[in-house]
């Protein structure tokens, strides 16, 4: 198969999930959609370099989140903090639905706003986009110890934010 041939069925499989992780990250719509076709360029420029190591998708989830990060720090830090989805309280997710709701889930992208940077990273790529601990580290360019300790550390902080938030009942624990 040839390169581009390649890397248009890499976008047809794996463009709409790594559009959503960069969503969650940078939180409009446009921008997260510029860097998603900034991603697959940048795949595209440097396909020589991919060695097989991981899958594609580990190696793109990579460039995307190299390119995000990126673009986060180029930003004033204010804006990043600013932006927040609306929501309505109107239920209270057991511990179990939290992770079940997953991208359809207002409620826990607000809360996933307010996480450190660090914390809301190895949510989103462990518990909703489901990478194991092995590629979450690849991704992030962590070890997979520090992937195990953050997310300990993020979930305990995301069950916070949520109480705090009134989207959990703090009974619930």
């Amino acid at each position: 198969m040839y390169k581009k041939e390649e890397i248009a069925d890499w976008y047809d499989q794996h463009s709409k999930s790594i559009l959503s992780f960069i969503l969650l990250m940078v939180k409009d719509y446009q921008q997260a959609e510029d860097l998603t076709h900034d991603t697959f360029v940048k795949a595209y420029l440097y396909y020589d370099s991919f060695k097989h190591h991981s899958s594609e998708k580990t190696w793109l989830f990579s460039i995307a989140h190299n390119l995000t990060v990126d673009f986060l720090r180029k930003r004033k830090p204010a804006l990043f903090f600013r932006e927040y989805f609306l929501l309505q309280k109107d239920n209270n997710p057991l511990p179990e639905e939290v992770f079940q709701i997953k991208e359809e889930s207002y409620e826990l992208y607000r809360a996933l706003g307010e996480l450190k940077d660090t914390y809301r990273k190895v949510i989103i790529l462990r518990k909703i986009k489901n990478f194991s601990i092995e590629d979450t580290a690849k991704i992030l360019g962590w070890s997979e110890s520090k992937v195990k300790s953050t997310l300990f550390r993020a979930i305990t902080a995301l069950k916070k934010q949520l109480i705090k938030e009134g989207y959990w009942n703090e009974k619930a624990i």
